[in-house]
């Protein structure tokens, strides 16, 4: 990545740190904070959530995706991902990690952001396509916005 940033001409300032550790001291800031993927992966996905809605300026979005938690997502994401299909590596899942939409959105509550959106993300593997939907019982986006000051 630094050797890209070098041969293109484009300052970026790389840190490898934890997003707790990134937004302690309350400087940084961001118009759109995204966070796809990975809280079903981390220890203390609550801490996670807190830290990336503090990084969220004034009038910003904050973009979550994860893992709905129940039988079905078990199935298909761990059988079926894991097991059956093989799209990811098996142990990459842990289904007790998987997080319901209202636990996300109960994080969030204690936060100035409102949940604007909350959408389905669902794999046609036939295809090879993603689509949006109402759905949210497996992969699911959650969008939400800091107020204005």
């Amino acid at each position: 990545a630094r050797l890209h940033a070098l041969e293109s001409g484009v300052t970026v300032d790389y840190r490898q740190e934890t997003v707790e550790q990134h937004a302690a001291d309350g400087t940084a800031q961001y118009d759109v904070v995204t966070c796809m993927e990975m809280l079903e992966h981390v220890p203390d996905p609550c801490s996670v959530v807190h830290a990336c809605a503090r990084l969220v300026k004034p009038g910003g979005q904050l973009f979550f995706s994860t893992i709905n938690r129940n039988p079905k997502s078990w199935l298909l994401m761990v059988v079926g991902a894991e097991y059956l299909l093989k799209m990811v590596p098996k142990g990459t899942h842990d289904a007790r990690k998987f997080i319901r939409p209202a636990e996300l959105m109960g994080w969030l509550d204690s936060t100035p952001l409102t949940v604007r959106h909350l959408c389905g993300m669902h794999y046609n593997p036939l295809r090879d396509r993603f689509t949006l939907g109402t759905r949210v019982d497996v992969n699911y986006l959650l969008h939400a916005q800091r107020e204005a000051d």
